[in-house]
């Protein structure tokens, strides 16, 4: 089942008095439970893509659809809703709230709308998640009480707390070392298995766009390649 799908997108930046078009027509689509890797050197549109399929940037022409209906048909309030409900966030620098401990960063999207578990099943949900990212001892703990790889997995937990659809990660092993990003590709890809939900990467790290089984390669705002591969 299709769950995203881009179609002729282009996108313009003014710069200055020249303008730069940061992509030139990209069309492709993403099937329910893809571990999709969008992959290019820098400037080649990567980011410019997640910040179109994350509703924070609206394409200067084409489509973005997200279960089927066009993001750019999408009133503000709408467009909100998506995000919260629909999309989940990694990013390389974690985002994090310092003052915050691992639980409370954890249930902090559940705290900004109405949909999500209550009560006992929320903080029963919060665990599941804790545990399943290797944090049980260290929930009551504030980010800088843990390492670079556990900020990462808190980040993940928390991407994953509104139950969506769809988690977009921004270079999300860019700031780990190699042993422990390969340990959260790992995680994000037991998860990817086990939950069906459709990860999308940014990236220039050749281990995610080997894990992938949808890969999509960009060079100069242009798609090059995009190739599927059987699931691991």
């Amino acid at each position: 089942m299709v769950i995203v799908e881009l179609q002729d997108v282009r996108k313009v930046y003014p710069l200055g008095k020249v303008e730069v078009e940061a992509l030139k027509g990209v069309s492709f689509s993403i099937e329910k439970g893809d571990f999709i890797s969008i992959a290019g050197p820098s400037g080649s549109g990567k980011t410019t893509i997640l910040n179109m399929l994350g509703c924070v940037d609206r394409p200067t022409s084409g489509t973005v659809l997200i279960n089927g209906r066009p993001t750019k048909d999408l009133s503000d309030k709408e467009l909100t809703t998506l995000r919260h409900e629909t999309l989940g966030f990694i990013f390389q620098s974690f985002n994090l709230i310092p003052v915050l401990s691992v639980y409370e960063n954890v249930e902090f999207p559940l705290l900004l709308g109405k949909k999500g578990p209550k009560g006992k099943e929320k903080a029963e949900w919060i665990s599941y998640l804790i545990h399943e990212v290797g944090l049980d001892q260290w929930r009551a703990h504030k980010p800088n009480e843990l390492s670079g790889g556990q900020r990462q997995r808190v980040a993940i937990a928390r991407a994953l707390v509104t139950k969506p659809q769809i988690v977009l990660a921004d270079e999300p092993t860019a700031n780990l070392d190699s042993t422990t990003g390969e340990q959260i590709l790992d995680l994000m890809k037991m998860i990817n298995r086990e939950l069906q939900t459709t990860f999308i990467f940014s990236t220039h790290d050749a281990k995610i766009v080997n894990l992938a089984d949808h890969i999509v390669r960009l060079r100069d705002g242009l798609v090059i390649e995009n190739e599927r591969q059987a699931k691991a």
